[in-house]
């Protein structure tokens, strides 16, 4: 009965595998995968900002997901696979609806940025970014040069990705023993 249990979800897991592929385009693009609003949801912020530039003159909201092979590898590993697909879709925030008194809630896309782990095309570090500019067409790559390589090196907690933002996820890096030594010496720091 196990080995039916397994080979199920293995079968029920596979096709996940395979569409969450990233899909690359000519020109240094990627294709914004259709259904990334069906994948595992991680996390969401309010106006979180890694820039040093000025703050927007709104607020922002934005969501992460993962594709759900790499999400169940994670959960195993406390470390993301090879192909794994992080998307955080940028969202503007409003405050005036019919019913809202108070708060903010989420509106229209402003952007996606995909952070691709992709170990034979992007060897120098493994993982590169792209910008969505709509939220639906292709990403553009972002340059090795941008900062958000530098940062996402300096101070992602695991594997150049911000899981310190993941709060389901962070327990099981520290339970792994996957957090780096950077991010660990950031925190001691403080």
């Amino acid at each position: 009965m196990k080995q039916f249990s397994k080979l199920l979800y293995l079968l029920l897991l596979a096709p996940c595998a395979v569409w969450a592929a990233p899909q690359y385009l000519p020109d240094n693009k990627m294709s914004v995968p259709e259904d990334y609003r069906t994948w595992v949801f991680l996390t969401s912020s309010l106006d979180l900002n890694y820039n040093t530039a000025a703050a927007p003159d709104h607020h922002m909201l934005d969501n992460v997901f993962v594709d759900p092979a790499s999400y169940q590898a994670f959960l195993k590993s406390g470390s993301w696979p090879d192909k794994t697909i992080l998307i955080k879709e940028n969202r503007m925030a409003e405050s005036a609806g019919t019913l809202s008194k108070a708060g903010q809630f989420q509106v229209g896309v402003m952007n996606l940025e995909i952070h691709v782990k992709d170990e034979a095309r992007f060897p120098n570090g493994t993982w590169a970014f792209f910008v969505s500019a709509d939220g639906k067409a292709a990403g553009d790559l972002r340059p090795q040069s941008a900062n958000c390589y530098s940062c996402h090196q300096d101070h992602g907690a695991v594997d150049t990705t911000f899981v310190q933002f993941y709060p389901t996820l962070m327990p099981i890096a520290k339970d792994k023993g996957t957090i780096s030594a950077a991010y660990l010496k950031e925190i001691e720091a403080k």
